[in-house]
């Protein structure tokens, strides 16, 4: 390739990868149905390949599996990668579908901050998500983005990456990682009938196509309930001003004083806490202490595949976080330990000084010892069941 052409391309490149990356580009829908770029059909190839690894054994689709609405597939509260896949991460996978709707992190005039990506926010979008992992000791373990190029250039899509790049598309690689970051983030947007179907059973019933069972019916309304179960007051039910059906969050932080978990090795150290926004993972916002412990607001939409739940994997079943949700407060017994005082020791996994973080404002966190749960036993599995229609690819 001739050098003029060569900068071009290079040009045209990175204007994509800011743009995709920023997050400014809304969600790209393929020309033609069924149809993907040849840019998309790299990322694909790329976002699947194993060899990208220090272990060769993980890629990017190992701790975000299709079958599970791209979330991890273990069961583990959190995955296990570095070279010989024995070095415990932090956090539990969440799910990458939708994303393509999620705005770049910002904080308003109120101080309130909302969007990014990862559970902490600290991605501001598809390319820089993806980057983290391949050099994260505790995921895909690269010790460099050279070995990354290195292990790219002999890969099977090699030559269909020079034919978009050009013949010196590995000569530099840091250049290199830019664009096969860019190449995943434009799979990511490009395949919104992978990653963004809106085709699940409560899409149908908005679409007025199918009925909810009266469970499902019932676990809407208690849903939308703010005196009952008030999930829409971060997962909205509705679909939004411009038509975009329901994303099933509002992109905030929140802290709800998830309990620690014990399988998590960090854990061990009773000296270690995840803040989430405040750490350690990001540092951005860290003189931010009223974030510490807060996390992104996840999106609800394919929840039931997606065990186990919250940024710790504490809880394995829909049941057990919605009965978490509203006897966290009446009945703390439940899910804290108890000291040598007899007492329970609430909101175990946040630092003593942080713990006003945590919400106990809305409900159902308002409530105290001895009051009643804001939902009965069969209420919840009310809200279950609806938890369930929101599923992708429903069939009738």
């Amino acid at each position: 390739m001739a050098p003029q052409r060569h900068w071009r391309a290079v040009i045209v490149a990175i204007a994509l990868l800011l743009l995709l990356g920023a997050g400014l580009a809304g969600p790209t829908v393929s020309p033609v149905p069924g149809s993907r770029s040849s840019l998309a059909r790299l990322g694909d190839e790329i976002f699947h390949d194993s060899s990208l690894s220090a272990s060769g054994r993980m890629a990017c689709a190992t701790c975000h599996d299709a079958s599970r609405a791209f979330a991890g597939t273990d069961g583990l509260a959190v995955p296990m990668g570095g070279p010989a896949l024995e070095t415990p991460g932090l956090r539990n996978a969440p799910s990458l579908k939708y994303l393509a709707y999620n705005p770049a992190f910002t904080v308003d005039v109120k101080g309130v901050p909302s969007g990014g990506m990862d559970r902490d926010g600290r991605a501001a979008g598809f390319a820089e998500q993806a980057r983290g992992p391949l050099l994260t000791s505790f995921e895909m373990g690269n010790a460099s983005v050279a070995a990354v190029i290195a292990k790219m250039k002999e890969a099977p899509y090699a030559e269909s990456f020079r034919r978009l790049f050009g013949a010196e598309a590995f000569d530099d690689p840091a250049q290199a990682l830019e664009h096969a970051l860019l190449a995943v983030a434009q799979y990511e947007r490009e395949d919104t009938a992978t990653f963004a179907p809106f085709n699940s059973k409560y899409d149908l019933y908005l679409a007025g196509k199918v009925e909810l069972s009266a469970q499902e019916q019932r676990g809407l309304r208690l849903f939308d309930d703010p005196d009952k179960g008030n999930c829409a007051a971060c997962h909205p039910s509705k679909p939004a001003a411009d038509g975009t059906p329901p994303l099933f969050t509002d992109f905030t932080y929140d802290n709800v004083g998830v309990p620690r978990n014990p399988d998590i090795p960090a854990n061990a150290d009773p000296a270690y806490f995840d803040l989430g926004a405040c750490g350690p993972l990001r540092t951005d916002v860290s003189e931010r202490h009223d974030l510490c412990g807060a996390f992104k607001v996840p999106t609800l939409r394919n929840i039931a595949l997606t065990a186990p739940y919250f940024h710790n994997g504490r809880f394995r079943t829909l049941r057990e976080v919605v009965e978490f949700y509203v006897r966290r407060d009446t009945n703390p017994e439940q899910w804290y330990p108890i000291g040598a005082d007899g007492l329970v020791h609430k909101f175990d996994d946040v630092p003593s000084e942080y713990a006003g973080n945590v919400n106990t404002d809305e409900g159902p966190y308002d409530r105290h010892p001895g009051e009643a749960p804001a939902l009965s036993d069969h209420e919840i599995d009310d809200v279950v069941a609806f938890l369930q229609t929101l599923t992708d690819d429903y069939q009738q």
